[in-house]
């Protein structure tokens, strides 16, 4: 089934091919867990497509192999072994091979994702494919944080959006490609990104959920260990745990401190050296645990800066 809030993105790809306005870059910019690697094989599905008027048929040899990555005019790019990042030899290896003619005489097409997940030596070496494409070659680059791409980059890509969907268009299709579950559920603990939700087990991302909220309201009453939760956080699935630190702070804020009606001019103004200390600290360590999250490629210790920030949830005692 295919994800119906990707449609207009679908349809805007499928007249330019048609008119023959396809570009050589295109910047998918997605909303983490939103469906942009799929949207890019798609993309190489309909130019790859050896039935063009119907482009992207589905059925054709072509598609069929575009849509295991087993075409030979198709090229991936993602972090490989144990790397967080993509690294230049993998880009010098990709320019070299776009820079061949096509095995089906057609398009050739090389997908880069995560893109923002490039070193910089790898983004300064793709800025010259970039300059000067190959004929008749396409680059799909998949970032959810664009701004880590250089602005160089940037500028030669067509970008398209891909916003968070619906709740209810994403519990449908989880419906349809997972079967029955509690996926709201699931979707309120991840947010609105089916795919992260289709990679889960429902009933242990809901327990772990439970768990964690348990642990984060006790803290919070300046009950708990924060020495112990943090690590037993530590150990077992940190990424998920630091997601449902981020949410209950997110709603925290959202209906605890300002109120279930606040509007995102209220929740601005919140945020600014006006607001309450309660509400510039829970900002304040809702920044930190976004910054954790985003750290797992950098050397540290886990526990003690998870220790670090469950210590800050516990209420100030009067002088």
């Amino acid at each position: 089934m295919n994800p119906t809030w990707l449609e207009p993105q679908m349809q805007q790809l499928r007249a330019a091919f048609a008119a023959g306005r396809m570009p050589h870059a295109l910047l998918i910019h997605e909303a983490p867990g939103t469906g942009g690697e799929w949207l890019a094989q798609w993309t190489a599905q309909l130019v790859l497509c050896s039935a063009a008027a119907r482009a992207p048929c589905g059925q054709c040899s072509a598609c069929q192999h575009a849509s295991q990555w087993q075409h030979p005019d198709l090229l991936r790019l993602t972090p490989i072994e144990n790397s967080t990042q993509i690294r230049i030899e993998q880009v010098r290896e990709l320019a070299a091979d776009l820079a061949l003619t096509a095995h089906q005489g057609g398009y050739k097409v090389g997908i880069i994702c995560p893109a923002d997940d490039m070193n910089r030596f790898a983004a300064n070496a793709l800025l010259k494919t970039l300059e000067e494409p190959p004929r008749s070659t396409l680059l799909v680059l998949v970032a959810s944080v664009p701004s880590r791409l250089p602005a160089t980059i940037l500028s030669r890509c067509q970008r398209l959006r891909v916003a968070a969907p619906p709740r209810e268009a994403a519990v449908a299709w989880l419906e349809a490609v997972r079967g029955p579950g509690d996926w709201a559920g699931v979707l309120g603990v991840l947010g609105d990104a089916p795919w992260l939700a289709a990679a889960a087990d429902p009933a242990a991302l809901l327990a772990t959920a439970a768990e964690m909220r348990a642990d984060l309201e006790q803290l919070s009453a300046g009950a708990g260990d924060p020495t112990q939760c943090a690590e037993r956080w530590a150990r077992e699935q940190l990424p998920l745990r630091l997601a449902c630190f981020e949410n209950w702070l997110t709603e925290r804020i959202r209906t605890r401190l300002l109120g279930p009606d606040a509007t995102a001019e209220v929740r601005r103004s919140a945020h600014s050296r006006a607001a309450g200390p309660a509400i510039r600290e829970t900002f304040e360590l809702l920044d930190a645990v976004r910054e954790l999250r985003s750290s797992f490629d950098v050397p540290l210790n886990r526990s003690v800066a998870l220790e670090t920030l469950l210590r800050r949830l516990a209420p100030r005692r009067a002088a």
